[in-house]
């Protein structure tokens, strides 16, 4: 098989919150929801004047957009810490899947 390009990144578990499933996946739709306002204003969308620069713009996609990967790290946690959860397992789950539907390629 060929050489999987990959993106890694390593995030803390926020150990001064008490998160639950339900707080922290009710935490990623509000980060998502800014990450999708993020890029409403790169591309022009958000129907309201602005006066920053692709740069703060993109700087601003970026930041919510690390919001979101905290968040899903978050949810990670809570997933092997309260319910026993294999991320690895789901993981190698995952990219299975990524191959299965075409959207990677191994070669």
């Amino acid at each position: 098989m060929g050489e999987m390009r990959t993106k890694d990144i390593t995030l803390p578990r926020l150990n001064n919150l008490k998160p639950t499933l339900e707080s922290t996946a009710l935490k990623l739709m509000e980060e998502a929801g800014e990450l999708a306002q993020a890029i409403g204003k790169f591309r022009g969308m958000s129907g309201e004047g602005t006066s920053l620069s692709e740069k703060q713009v993109v700087d601003l996609v970026l930041r919510e957009l690390l919001d979101v990967a905290q968040t899903a790290v978050s949810l990670l946690f809570v997933l092997e810490e309260e319910y026993d959860a294999d991320v690895g397992a789901a993981l190698e789950r995952h990219i299975q899947k990524l191959i299965e539907k075409n959207y990677l390629r191994l070669d």
